[in-house]
């Protein structure tokens, strides 16, 4: 994948939901007109929850009539198709699981967009596709311009990663070569239990990506 998938995701994520903004959604009451779409503070996801599924950004959305955090794939998922929700990890259309933050255990619920809209993607090649959503404010009223939606935003992801740093395990702490252990060489006991838990020799996992940390309610 390219370095610029990332932006390109956000990109795409942003233009599908001003299209929703001045079609679905125009005239509806419940738009705060001081607000426009914009995604906010998203990064790498901590949590996976899944073995094998490909990274997801944790972030936020603006608009004028939510702010959710988001996962979303750095990859398109297909929401209509139930085995690659499974494989990805994400919930199904719809349905709400439980997703804990550290501390913070919030209702994520599935959805899903095409990406496309009057016959057209909103950018050539692009799906937005299958991602999981927790509402966090909705409507927007509360807010009285752009600038003061962001700050709320930016401050829910500060909260979400402090939370994460301070209930991760802790690191492992150094190891230091006993008497006679040249420290170049990796003693033999720690290359036997690589190879029993499917690593190829020293140099890490055999396969691409090993499974992620996974935690639990």
């Amino acid at each position: 994948m390219s370095d610029d998938a990332p932006q390109r995701r956000l990109a795409g994520l942003e233009a599908v939901f001003r299209r929703i903004a001045t079609t679905r959604m125009r005239g509806v009451p419940v738009l705060n007109p001081a607000l426009s779409v914009q995604a906010i503070g998203f990064g790498p996801d901590p949590l996976r929850t899944a073995p094998d599924a490909a990274p997801t950004m944790l972030g936020v959305l603006v608009t004028p009539w939510f702010m959710n955090l988001l996962r979303l794939p750095l990859r398109p998922v297909d929401g209509r198709d139930a085995a690659a929700l499974q494989a990805a990890g994400l919930a199904p259309l719809g349905r709400t699981v439980v997703r804990r933050y550290g501390e913070h255990a919030l209702d994520f619920t599935g959805a899903h967009e095409a990406g496309e809209a009057s016959g057209r993607s909103e950018a050539p090649g692009f799906m937005l596709g299958a991602w999981e959503q927790a509402s966090l404010f909705s409507p927007m009223f509360a807010f009285a311009d752009q600038p003061a939606a962001v700050a709320t935003a930016r401050e829910v992801m500060r909260l979400l990663r402090q939370s994460w740093r301070e209930t991760a395990p802790p690191p492992a702490p150094p190891r230091h070569p006993r008497e006679g252990e040249d420290p170049r060489e990796p003693a033999a006991a720690a290359v036997v239990g690589a190879r029993l838990r499917g690593h190829d020799g020293v140099g890490g996992p055999a396969g691409v990506g090993g499974p992620g940390r996974e935690r639990m309610r």
